[in-house]
């Protein structure tokens, strides 16, 4: 593995599976080279697995952190690289995608008989090819994902300002572009509840200097009930990552400018009430911030987005908090991780999105399933 890089490269029978020779896995490692080659998006990366990767750890701040991750020298794999800025990890049929926003493109990481694999899953994702890219916008692309009740893929795309919802037959539905007469931001993030609910977030981040062509005079949290209504939650410097409880009665926000977490009450209606800081992590530096977040089955919440020193390209870290608030351990990356997500045929799998890499780690407790108010992964 070419560490310094972020490209995981073959090293012999290394990346081979058990049982499989390696000219099984070259074999099948060309095919999802080539298969990337031909959507002519540049960045899909050769998937890799299995391989100890320098500079990750688990860091335990509390013993109950053992019921997350028993063993402290657990394996923590990259399993993909190369990458530009992925984002928005999500399960759906067996598989993680993610996106790419500097790319445009979601991907597609499952694990085949013969090794892991990278497909690219659609492109472009979020902003459309015929048109010129958006001077000075790093991120145009989609940056959040998630699953609809109906198991239907929903897609924050930065460049086009809007949420969309893809149906049975592909095709697109927006269901967000607008607050009132304005324009919205750039929507970031999302969080669904099982009577189909959208939580999200409005940063400026798709915006050119975060300010061009911006037409709301804040940074909003948002909800869209199931009748399709869009509602306006909260005003903040700039909300980010959010995540519902298990028992869907409370909302988490961070906020990446003010280095906080913060929890709501949902009432019955999903309508939120009683805002209250949940966790303040200033502490742990002044580079990166709160961004992406979930929570497990147990209720525990995960942070991404902290900085492990104030080196920008230096490593990052995975907070993970008690309900109480109490912080439990770390998982620490050699990159700045941005978003996290449960995966694997028994939700036991952390999939954490790191810049330009994909790492997964193996937890005692499952994550929320994926369809919010189904059973399972």
């Amino acid at each position: 593995m070419d560490s310094s890089s972020g490209v995981v490269r073959p090293r012999g029978r290394t990346g081979a599976r058990r049982g499989h020779d390696r000219r099984g896995f070259f074999k099948g490692a060309g095919a999802v080279l080539g298969a990337a080659a031909g959507t002519g998006v540049p960045g899909a990366a050769l998937a890799f697995t299995s391989v100890p990767v320098f500079g990750t750890s688990i860091d335990v701040r509390d013993d109950r952190f053992r019921a997350v991750i028993p063993d402290p020298n657990t394996l923590i794999e990259r399993v993909a690289g190369g990458f530009r800025f992925v984002e928005g990890p999500v399960w759906l049929e067996s598989s993680i995608l993610f996106v790419d926003n500097q790319l445009n493109a979601i991907f597609r990481f499952r694990d085949q008989p013969w090794g892991p694999e990278i497909t690219t899953y659609r492109f472009p994702a979020g902003f459309p090819i015929d048109q010129p890219r958006p001077a000075g916008v790093g991120g145009y692309g989609p940056n959040g994902l998630a699953v609809d009740p109906q198991g239907r893929i929903l897609v924050t795309e930065h460049g086009n300002r809007r949420i969309t919802r893809t149906e049975p037959d592909g095709t697109l539905t927006v269901i967000a572009t607008h607050f009132g007469d304005k324009r919205l931001n750039s929507p970031n993030d999302m969080a669904v509840r099982s009577d189909g609910t959208i939580y999200f977030t409005d940063p400026p981040y798709g915006l050119a200097m975060q300010s061009v062509g911006k037409e709301l005079d804040y940074q909003g949290i948002y909800r869209i009930d199931p009748a399709g209504q869009l509602h306006l939650e909260g005003q903040w410097n700039r909300p980010n990552g959010l995540a519902l409880s298990p028992d869907e009665k409370r909302l988490y926000v961070v906020d990446s400018v003010e280095h906080q977490a913060r929890a709501y009450d949902v009432r019955p209606d999903g309508s939120l009430m009683n805002e209250r800081l949940f966790a303040d992590v200033k502490s742990f530096g002044p580079n990166g911030g709160p961004d992406g977040v979930k929570c497990d089955s147990a209720g525990n919440f995960y942070l991404t987005g902290m900085k492990e020193d104030n080196n920008p390209a230096g490593p990052g870290t995975v907070m993970v908090f008690e309900p109480d608030g109490a912080l439990l351990g770390r998982i620490i990356l050699p990159e700045r991780p941005v978003n996290c997500g449960f995966g694997g045929a028994d939700g036991k799998t952390l999939y954490m999105t790191a810049r330009s890499g994909l790492y997964r780690v193996r937890t005692a407790i499952a994550g929320m399933p994926p369809i919010p108010g189904g059973r399972g992964f």
